[in-house]
């Protein structure tokens, strides 16, 4: 019997769009020829939305997002609206909402290095030689972005005193370490949680249970670096990692670095996932790491790989279908394998073609 899966689809701001289209293109090539398919609800988000209703989160929008089995997501802001107050700006007034909307605690950004695309990764060639796979579970919910007191007060000897409050609790260090190390499982059995517990009160607490967490999982071995150390070694030996987890900031910090020695921030997706359903899915939201690219929207030359990727994450831990997910992940490596490059992977070595937008969605469709 044939099931229809209802997508929020959010394009959002600058090459969102573009790359959507892509990824929905692939979608519906999977559902063609499967026994599902897909019932697109696309709503603004971002500054598309302000431009067109004021608000950079309507509430059409979430309600969408509420009846949907997942959220779709493209990327939001750009130099257009940097002028708003800061709650209203697209990145704050619509992604920060909806993460604490739908309790979306668990960020996973797969990190990864195809062994054909490292001449675009900074490092040192022979430090990445043959490509490398690491996923950073990120802590979305807790920490310093979102913990009380927050304050801005002027002293009255006149100087200016700011604070910002780390707080985490226990059960939710808990919660994703489980996510972690249930990833681990699924991969090459190793888990590195980076805290700072040297220093920070927080991080002990963090070392501690990601010490409990461990005892569950016998079959993967667990290390511990502080973050000032992983962000070297990340740098000296990325194919010494498989997973790591750590809190909010460590991870937005450390993702991106994962994100830039990998080559090209255009090629990597990321999950945001909440609630378990309890049949070993999330409810989710999926999106590209990378941003709008305001600078090339509408030249149908971004690279909509990591929006492609982000559909497949979609399909594996939101609809629990892994076969399809598996599918794209292999197309992706074989349009990489056979050449094809965007403008931002594209370095002129031999055997490679710079492609737009469209004709890399199609490719990868074709490789389907």
């Amino acid at each position: 019997m044939s099931r229809t899966y209802k997508l929020a689809v959010l394009p959002g701001d600058g090459i969102g769009p573009e790359v959507m289209a892509e990824a929905i293109q692939v979608l519906d090539t999977l559902a063609a020829r499967s026994d599902f398919a897909f019932e697109y609800n696309h709503q603004l988000v971002g500054g598309a939305a302000i431009d067109a209703v004021g608000k950079a989160l309507p509430a059409e929008t979430v309600t969408a997002c509420e009846a949907s089995d997942a959220i779709l997501f493209g990327s939001v802001g750009g130099p257009k609206w940097e002028k708003l107050p800061p709650n209203e700006q697209p990145e704050r007034g619509a992604l920060l909402p909806l993460r604490k909307h739908f309790g979306l605690f668990a960020n996973l950004r797969p990190g990864l290095c195809y062994p054909a695309l490292t001449a675009s990764s900074p490092i040192r060639p022979d430090l990445v030689e043959g490509g490398f796979d690491v996923l950073c579970v990120r802590e979305l919910t807790g920490g310093l972005y979102f913990g009380q007191p927050k304050s801005r007060t002027t002293l009255p000897d006149g100087d200016i005193e700011v604070i910002d409050t780390m707080v985490y609790k226990k059960s939710e260090i808990e919660r994703i370490g489980h996510v972690a190390f249930k990833a681990a499982q699924l991969r090459r059995k190793h888990v590195t949680s980076v805290d700072k517990a040297n220093v920070l009160t927080n991080s002990v607490l963090w070392r501690e249970t990601m010490l409990e967490v461990a005892k569950q999982y016998p079959d993967v071995t667990l290390a511990h670096l502080y973050v000032d150390n992983a962000a070297m070694q990340l740098i000296k030996a990325p194919r010494s990692f498989d997973v790591m987890v750590t809190e909010n900031l460590f991870g937005d910090i450390l993702s991106d670095e994962m994100a830039m020695i990998c080559g090209s921030l255009g090629m990597l997706a990321s999950a945001s996932l909440g609630k378990p359903k309890g049949d070993g899915l999330y409810f989710g939201l999926f999106e590209p790491s990378g941003g709008t690219a305001p600078d090339i929207a509408g030249m149908g030359i971004a690279n909509p790989i990591a929006q492609i990727l982000s559909a497949a994450l979609l399909l594996r831990f939101s609809l629990g279908l892994e076969e399809q997910a598996v599918a794209i992940e292999n197309a992706v490596r074989k349009v990489i394998e056979d050449g094809l490059r965007t403008g931002d992977i594209f370095t002129g070595v031999e055997g490679t073609r710079k492609v737009g937008t469209r004709e890399m969605g199609n490719a990868i469709v074709a490789a389907l």
